[in-house]
């Protein structure tokens, strides 16, 4: 693309396309991306930067992967979409198969949806239809707890921290979810999580009569703070679901396919019903997917309408369900545990010295996971300028710097990836 092209390009997208939480008034610069591959993006003419956020932790094996890209136009020749209403196709059906494989045994019924939010919002319909299935239709509400997130649709927003995360001005319009508060550290000792767990079990007792379930984000919660938490409390979550009859939910959208060392955190501690999406499809296209236990579905069968009240256009679109098994087989072909030890052991080590600069509240890893918090709001448009400078790209919000990078990224490219950490870190 020409300087001239390229301008162009830039100046329309900034006078009619809205970017993510930018304002179309004053929106902030963004950058034009004119290819990428492997775990790197290249930005206008040459430019190229690591990309240390997976393009929001999606793209596991990065860009333009052989096996993916043959997966996609391989299902191309074949046919790209047909409505699942009424009609089924193998690529959906293999999907199902291999998640129906690798999740935990309880779980074994597939609802196939178009997003992570779409997949939260079919997991929330699914806990009320089960309690009036199993006839507790008064249990409406949802106990999940504070710095949580969980996307941007209507209910979703409803379960997103109330407070401190991004949804706070529609407090007043969304459903009244019950909070209990955040978890403790994944270093908290013996006594801070069991008054933790009181405090959970205390709110699930005063409410378990309008409870119909949980919903949490297990052992890493993402947008919210990116927190990694007692691995503890997610037994904790377990018993008091079971104690009250209320349907436990792990949103693994952002955790799933290996992101904490855990192919799924769901292997620790089984949920319910598991929502999975983001690296699903190797950031190919966007597709996500609610598992559900057999009991689950019974209890929603034996609702008044007898089936999940949800239905979207491209449900199981084959493009996205083809290239997703690719990318679930390319993944377990692969000794993917120690990749992402590789990777959260580099980033451990070259995030730790930065502890000691002014303004540095915490650094935190988990997985393939490197969390840097300071002490006051990022300067989002300097410490990008910043990293990109530095030859990376990443994208900071709220008082975090933070990477999740692909899977397929090199040491080399991790080093340089630390230091464009660090270098936004200072600017910011």
């Amino acid at each position: 693309m020409t300087t001239l092209a390229a301008t162009k390009t830039l100046a329309f997208d900034r006078e009619h396309l809205w970017h993510p939480y930018t304002s179309m008034t004053e929106p902030t610069s963004v950058r034009l991306v004119t290819g990428a591959s492997g775990a790197r993006l290249t930005l206008g003419e040459d430019h190229e930067v690591v990309d240390g956020m997976s393009s929001w932790w999606s793209a596991i094996h990065g860009y333009r992967h052989p096996v993916l890209d043959a997966a996609v136009v391989d299902q191309v020749g074949a046919f790209s979409h047909v409505m699942f209403g009424g009609l089924t196709h193998e690529p959906a059906v293999a999907l199902g198969r291999r998640l129906v494989e690798i999740t935990p045994e309880p779980l074994e019924r597939v609802f196939l949806a178009d997003s992570g939010s779409v997949s939260v919002e079919v997991a929330m319909k699914m806990v009320l239809q089960y309690q009036r299935g199993v006839g507790r239709p008064d249990r409406t509400r949802m106990l999940t707890v504070l710095g949580g997130y969980h996307g941007d649709t209507f209910d979703c927003m409803s379960i997103t921290d109330p407070v401190g995360g991004m949804h706070a001005m529609w407090a007043g319009l969304l459903p009244q979810q019950v909070f209990a508060p955040q978890p403790p550290a994944y270093d908290a000792s013996e006594a801070e999580i069991a008054a933790w767990a009181t405090t959970l079990r205390h709110i699930a007792d005063q409410h378990h009569h309008e409870l119909a379930g949980i919903i949490v984000e297990p052992l890493l919660q993402g947008a919210g703070g990116m927190w990694p938490y007692a691995v503890e409390c997610l037994q904790v979550f377990r018993d008091v679901a079971d104690e009250h009859g209320l349907v436990l939910v792990f949103d693994e959208i952002a955790t799933g396919f290996g992101r904490t060392g855990h192919l799924f955190v769901s292997e620790l501690v089984t949920p319910d019903i598991l929502c999975v999406g983001k690296a699903l499809t190797g950031g190919y296209v966007s597709l996500a997917a609610v598992v559900t236990t057999d009991a689950v579905a019974r209890g929603i069968s034996a609702s008044e309408s007898g089936v999940v009240m949800h239905g979207p256009t491209f449900m199981g679109n084959p493009l996205a369900c083809a290239v997703a098994s690719a990318s679930i087989d390319l993944l377990l072909g692969q000794d993917w545990q120690a990749e992402v030890h590789r990777i959260g052991s580099r980033l451990a080590a070259g995030l730790a010295p930065l502890r000691e600069l002014p303004g540095v509240r915490d650094v935190r890893t988990i997985g393939a996971v490197g969390v840097v918090q300071l002490d006051h709001p990022v300067d989002v448009v300097a410490a990008t300028d910043a990293a990109i400078e530095a030859g990376v790209w990443l994208r900071p919000f709220r008082d975090l710097v933070y990477a999740m990078p692909p899977y397929v990224i090199n040491n080399d490219e991790l080093d340089q990836l630390v230091a464009g950490i660090g270098a936004a870190v200072r600017a910011g």
